[in-house]
């Protein structure tokens, strides 16, 4: 029974183990490897909560800990990469510093870019989205405020784009500074906005019951088959748009 009350926790320390690596990854300025194992990380993330609930342990240290994996994953990685995409956009160096364990810290030596350091404002809408979500009884059947996780595949799919798509008219968008740094505002906002989303939980198995959700999937599968990593942040962006136009039937 110990043993069976842990494995969610396992994989959700496979998530933050993930997330880790990612976040080597994502400083060393390898985003693809960052992205994968970000994937990997919400891979694991959708597993715990679903374990969680087949093996009947849910448990309030699983919830908790469970934020606390996402944090990294899906917070703290995604702002590092939009630090550095904002970096590469304004040609500014990432800190720069004396090299030496003996210099102590002295404020003379250091080069901190800031304009930058927008990008890590995502890791702090994250952190207050999770610990909103936390104290959050209603959200069961809806989200309200975009989550993490979404907000993260966002982030993650415009290295990707840049890297495997290859297209001038979207390379130009992205590599721009200031739709990195609107981008970055605006997963703030929605993070952390009182916009009610519908879950992809299925009570039943029912077409007019789920009748949004079947829609979003299956346009969300030919958008990545026709757009590659293209898609992703159109599919969030459909995402929105169908909960506002349906939020009467999503709770």
């Amino acid at each position: 029974m110990s043993l069976k009350r842990h494995i969610p926790n396992i994989v959700t320390l496979l998530n933050l183990f993930s997330g880790c690596i990612a976040l080597i990854f994502a400083v060393s300025g390898n985003y693809v490897a960052a992205a994968f194992f970000v994937f990997l990380g919400i891979f694991f993330d959708f597993f715990d909560g679903l374990l969680a609930r087949k093996l009947n342990v849910q448990s309030p240290l699983g919830i908790q800990l469970d934020s606390l994996a996402d944090l990294v994953t899906s917070g703290v990685v995604p702002g590092v990469i939009m630090f550095k995409l904002i970096s590469e956009a304004t040609d500014t160096s990432d800190f720069s510093y004396a090299d030496s364990w003996t210099t102590g810290l002295d404020l003379q030596i250091l080069s901190i870019p800031l304009l930058p350091l927008i990008g890590l404002l995502v890791a702090l809408a994250s952190a207050y989205r999770l610990a909103k979500f936390n104290l959050d009884e209603d959200q069961q059947s809806y989200f309200k405020g975009l989550p993490v996780p979404a907000n993260t595949l966002v982030i993650l799919s415009l290295p990707l784009i840049l890297e495997y798509q290859n297209n001038d008219l979207i390379n130009a968008i992205i590599i721009n500074k200031w739709f990195l740094i609107g981008l970055s505002l605006l997963s703030c906002y929605l993070l952390n906005s009182n916009i009610k989303l519908f879950a992809l939980k299925f009570k039943n198995w029912g077409f007019q019951d789920n009748a949004v959700r079947y829609i979003f999937l299956i346009l969300s599968v030919v958008l990545l088959i026709v757009l590659h990593f293209a898609a992703i942040p159109l599919i969030i962006g459909m995402y929105i748009i169908l909960s506002l136009l349906t939020r009467s039937k999503i709770y």
